[in-house]
């Protein structure tokens, strides 16, 4: 289900927080349209924390340390990365309303980022909305193997020591379905975000 926002608004940052806390999120277009649209999926991906599966050989990469991870560092680079045009992926939703409205939330202490740096140069990266004891991944990119994945590791790491009891991906790919990912209907999806919305939140950072 979706609604069109006015082309050219800003998207306000309570009514964002309280989209979220209803299962909506908003998407565009490709990064040039200027309008936004929010999305309230029948089917939600989410990857039981518990459930969380890392492959082998990915397990290797960990422990080699190629990679020096850092959370929240720099969220405008992180959201660049992901909304640059790739061979597999020649256009984005992330459009200058999104960058605004997360860069907002990331003010705010409500959007997050895990970074993969290499030499110096960010190499890899993920971001998300944190709110109650719920994390809601919003997109990752890469620029060397491996490096979204393992900041994707160190995600879930994170979010289990600190307590919190839902990963929510929007929509579950081939991609993400290797680490555990899951669909759930949205009637099972709004409980399971109703509970992860109850009580103290957790503190991500």
């Amino acid at each position: 289900m979706t609604r069109p926002f006015a082309p050219g608004h800003r998207i306000p940052t309570d009514l964002l927080l309280r989209a979220y806390s209803a299962g909506v999120f908003p998407m565009a277009e490709s990064a040039e349209d200027p309008e936004i649209f929010w999305v309230r999926p029948e089917v939600r991906g989410v990857i039981p924390l518990d459930g969380f599966h890392v492959p082998r050989s990915l397990r290797k990469v960990v422990r080699q340390r190629r990679f020096e991870i850092v959370f929240d560092g720099d969220f405008d680079a992180v959201i660049a990365g992901c909304a640059e045009a790739r061979d597999e992926r020649r256009s984005t939703w992330i459009n200058g309303p999104i960058r605004e409205a997360y860069a907002a939330l990331f003010a705010r202490g409500h959007c997050h980022t895990v970074e993969a740096w290499r030499e110096g140069r960010l190499v890899g990266g993920l971001y998300g909305v944190s709110l109650g004891r719920a994390f809601f991944g919003e997109s990752m990119f890469s620029r060397e193997r491996d490096a979204s994945k393992v900041c994707l590791v160190h995600l879930v790491e994170r979010l289990r020591a600190r307590g919190f009891v839902l990963l929510d991906t929007q929509f579950t790919t081939a991609h993400l379905k290797r680490f555990g990912a899951v669909d759930v209907p949205r009637r099972r999806y709004e409980r399971l975000l109703a509970e992860a919305l109850e009580g103290e939140p957790a503190r991500f950072a």
